[in-house]
């Protein structure tokens, strides 16, 4: 079973974000340290998952956003006075 690149970054967020608040509750260093380095080679294999998936798309800069497309933006100047 193939386990989806954002399911990786998922875990790590979680476990960096868990490692920030037992900092913050003064848990004991040991548990910190160790979840640190944990969540370093987690945050270094998320890396390489997300850079060596098997991506591809057929969008060009032609799409932009999907949600709102772009318009061309015109600027009228009112009582300008030009040197």
């Amino acid at each position: 079973m193939k386990v989806a690149p954002l399911t990786y970054l998922a875990i790590t967020t979680f476990l960096l974000v868990g490692i920030t608040i037992m900092a913050s509750l003064n848990f004991a260093f040991a548990w910190i340290f160790y979840l640190m380095v944990i969540g370093q080679l987690f945050l270094a294999i998320t890396v390489y998952k997300v850079l060596r998936d098997n991506y591809s798309t057929k969008k060009t800069f032609e799409h932009f956003y999907e949600d709102r497309p772009v318009q061309p933006l015109e600027v009228y100047a009112e009582n300008e006075k030009f040197r």
